[in-house]
């Protein structure tokens, strides 16, 4: 098992926006990195942990930025937490958006883990990278805390908003490229820590946000929950799998050899491997279907027609018979809740 586990394509196409900003070529970047540039094509996919390290230590050597991952945190976008993103969008409150990171953060991947601990007025994020090589890890960091800020500055309407102090295990990066940190963050930033942490005032956290919807939000975590659970039951096969169903799905392709050719393998070598994990390309392909259905209905405006169809359905009413089955809902009953 990768020990560094997956990420999301959210996660990496954040960096390739800084990328292309800077009209940076990142095709030999996919290719060190072992990624084939479709992968951006799918906001469901997933990619190795090590592939996104191996990713931004390419990107790091090119650049030979310091702070590089202090500036791509101002390409962060709601979708660049994957459905944590819009669980935290239909949050009312700040507070109420904090406390639904540790859960969920998983989704985004497993770059390292949160925890929230509260102390007197204040209130502070800490966060522990998985990351291991020591070019990517500072940026890595770096990138989390930048994107955390300007994300909840967005979420709060507010460019005014900032931390008490940021603390980072990181060296600093020379005195002229701590004044990024100041200028970004308003705040003072303590480098050589024992911790990489962000404190703010708990006031903040009654701070009201734009598009509060309760609803929603209970259906995002819903839907975040079983997405939860397929990531802690998949192998990295069936992982892969999924990615490639996905990818064959944006197209109505339902074909198991199309997938196996992706993989770089026979269907009957994938059949066997598949099978020798206990699981059938069918149940995979249902699995998919049955996520990417529901994101359909809750997430866009597409007709249910459109979305059989979009899911490789050769008729409406198979659709419907497939995801009642599965929920006891029509697709139109299930979107209407």
């Amino acid at each position: 098992m990768n020990p560094l586990g997956t990420a999301s394509v959210a996660a990496l196409r954040q960096y390739v926006r800084y990328a292309d900003a800077k009209s940076i070529a990142v095709a030999p970047m996919f290719t060190l990195a072992g990624l084939k540039p479709g992968i951006l094509d799918s906001d469901e996919g997933r990619i190795e942990g090590e592939q996104l390290q191996a990713f931004i230590h390419a990107l790091a050597e090119h650049t030979d930025n310091p702070v590089l991952g202090l500036e791509t945190g101002d390409y962060v976008q709601p979708g660049s937490y994957s459905v944590l993103g819009y669980i935290t969008m239909s949050c009312a409150t700040l507070g109420e958006a904090v406390t639904r990171i540790a859960p969920y953060e998983k989704l985004v991947g497993d770059m390292g883990t949160t925890r929230l601990k509260m102390k007197g007025e204040s209130a502070s994020l800490i966060w522990t990278c998985n990351f291991t090589d020591p070019v990517v890890w500072p940026q890595v960091v770096d990138n989390v805390f930048a994107s955390w800020i300007n994300y909840a500055r967005w979420l709060a309407d507010s460019d005014e908003a900032s931390p008490l102090c940021v603390r980072l295990c990181r060296a600093s990066p020379g005195g002229v490229h701590e004044k990024a940190y100041h200028d970004r963050w308003g705040c003072p930033v303590e480098f050589g820590s024992d911790e990489n942490s962000v404190t703010f005032s708990q006031s903040l956290l009654a701070t009201r946000l734009r598009q509060p919807d309760p609803l929603l939000r209970k259906t995002l975590e819903a839907h975040a929950l079983s997405q939860l659970a397929l990531l802690d039951t998949d192998t990295d096969l069936t992982s892969q799998v999924k990615q490639s169903i996905q990818k064959q799905l944006a197209d109505g392709i339902t074909r198991q050899d199309m997938v196996a050719e992706d993989l770089g393998m026979t269907s009957r070598t994938l059949q066997r491997k598949l099978s020798q994990e206990g699981v059938s390309y069918q149940k995979l392909l249902d699995e998919v279907r049955q996520q990417m259905a529901e994101d359909y209905l809750l997430n866009t405006g597409m007709g249910i027609p459109d979305i059989a169809l979009r899911l490789g359905y050769s008729e409406t009413t198979s659709f419907h018979r497939k995801f009642k089955a599965a929920t006891g809902q029509t697709p139109g009953d299930f979107r209407r809740q």
